[in-house]
């Protein structure tokens, strides 16, 4: 594939250079803002090209038969959620792409969750689904192999753990070396695991995620190593394909709201660009709403959006237990702020026992997720309430992590161990109810069928009290 077919375009001052020409930690060397790919056909390219060169805009109808075919492929590249929509993301050759096999994720309904909302339809796209557990699978599959075809031999990422762990694997993969720089003690174990068990030299720093990126970036400064962060406009090309997967899977019918969990905020600025290239496209005539919610604990753009509009961002000391989005630092809210503005979303925070229980109740749909894709249902309680999110409207939730990327988090909630004692006192009654119908701590009997019966007897009698 000729890198050629595509230039990166600042996100602030407009300056186009070539792929290969960019610094090594991603920003504009004139503004200092982030790129983002820009190919013939995309609309911010309109009246660039030469009138004498043909722009070869693809063609709607074509491609949805064309990646409807793949998907009975037993080539790698075409089982890829990611890769079987490579018309629209030319970056590498076929033969470069590194894959797992991500993508092609499930759409599912939550019947349970919506008739409490009042809403007729609420659906879930399940990212946690990928070959590592998350949603980074998708954007790493596409800028690991962009360091596959320039040559890199090590590739770096800072990491909440999530982005750790897929870069981890898909460095393993491709037969790279790899280093990941995470907060000490700040991550879960099941994420750590991974980095390991995939052959990651993994580094904990004394600092939080925000000191792990500003060692990165003087690392890959002073040498020849691959970032792989979402500042890395190439890990968007891979994370804006949930956003064709959804149309799909909705038969291009367009949901009214997608709601992302707000940490890096790579997501929102991924799936805007996905949407957007859809209609300009001519795939759909309309967009979604995108929505970002934040834990109240590490919440920046939150602040941001109430403060000035988004006009400008002051870094937080981030604390939330939802580890994927424990950043007060989001290398992405200028993409984000543009996204909200141009698809009229909302910026969102939701407290500790607003994400547990939120977390719980997308467990009692039988789907589970980590604690940071929770805040996207806890936070859409709190559009519908705003009026932002109407009853009759169609609405996709985004669940960014696996709910056994965070098992201990799950334990505690149940066994009523999770809160501590100024989040318990300030619940409300209403809402410790709440919680304690839907906490199913184990139970530790005797080994014998009476005392069993007894116990299952209980477990009915209380559930016929609350049907």
């Amino acid at each position: 594939m000729s890198m050629q077919s595509h230039m990166l375009r600042c996100t602030g001052c407009a300056q186009r250079i070539a792929g290969e020409a960019a610094r090594s930690d991603f920003r504009c060397p004139d503004c200092g803002d982030l790129y983002e790919v820009e190919y013939p056909w995309s609309e911010s390219a309109s009246g660039t090209t030469a009138k004498d060169v043909p722009v070869n805009r693809p063609n709607p109808f074509a491609l949805r038969h064309l990646w409807q075919e793949r998907r009975t492929s037993t080539l790698a590249v075409d089982q890829s959620g990611v890769w079987r929509f490579r018309d629209l993301l030319p970056i590498v050759a076929d033969d470069q792409a590194i894959t797992l096999r991500e993508g092609n994720t499930p759409l599912y309904e939550l019947p349970k969750s919506a008739a409490a909302l009042g809403m007729n339809w609420l659906l879930a796209k399940h990212q946690g689904m990928n070959p590592t557990g998350s949603f980074k699978d998708t954007g790493m599959t596409a800028a690991l192999s962009v360091a596959v075809s320039r040559g890199f031999e090590w590739v770096a990422c800072a990491s909440t753990g999530n982005t750790s762990a897929a870069m981890a694997a898909y460095a393993a993969r491709a037969g790279l070396r790899s280093m990941v720089l995470i907060p000490e003690g700040k991550i879960a174990w099941g994420k750590l695991s991974q980095s390991m068990d995939y052959g990651s030299m993994t580094v904990q720093l004394r600092t939080d995620f925000d000191g792990c990126v500003r060692v990165l970036t003087e690392l890959v400064r002073r040498a020849p190593i691959y970032l792989l962060n979402s500042v890395n406009p190439y890990r968007l090309e891979g994370q804006k394909t949930p956003a064709f997967e959804m149309l799909e899977q909705t038969d291009w019918q367009v949901p009214h709201h997608v709601i992302v969990p707000g940490g890096n905020l790579a997501n929102c600025a991924a799936l805007g660009k996905g949407f957007a290239e859809m209609k300009h496209l001519g795939f759909i005539s309309r967009v979604p709403k995108i929505s970002v919610i934040q834990a109240e604990g590490a919440n920046p753009l939150y602040r941001a959006m109430q403060a000035n509009g988004g006009e400008s961002l002051e870094p937080v000391v981030a604390d939330t237990r939802a580890t994927a989005i424990r950043i007060g630092n989001p290398a992405s809210w200028r993409k984000t702020v543009r996204i909200l503005k141009a698809n009229g979303g909302w910026c969102e925070q939701v407290n500790e026992r607003e994400i547990a229980l939120a977390k719980a109740e997308i467990g009692a749909e039988g789907i589970g997720c980590e604690p940071a894709s929770a805040v996207t249902l806890a936070g859409l309680k709190k559009l519908v309430a705003a009026g932002h999110v109407g009853r009759e409207e169609t609405a996709v939730l985004l669940l960014t992590g696996h709910t056994l990327k965070d098992p201990e988090y799950t334990i505690q909630y149940h066994r009523g161990q999770l809160f501590n004692a100024a989040e318990l006192a300030g619940a409300t009654p209403a809402e410790l109810g709440q919680h304690k119908a839907f906490q199913k701590a184990p139970l530790v009997l005797d080994a014998n069928v009476d005392d069993v019966l007894r116990a299952l007897d209980a477990v009915a009698a209380t559930a016929g009290q609350t049907a």
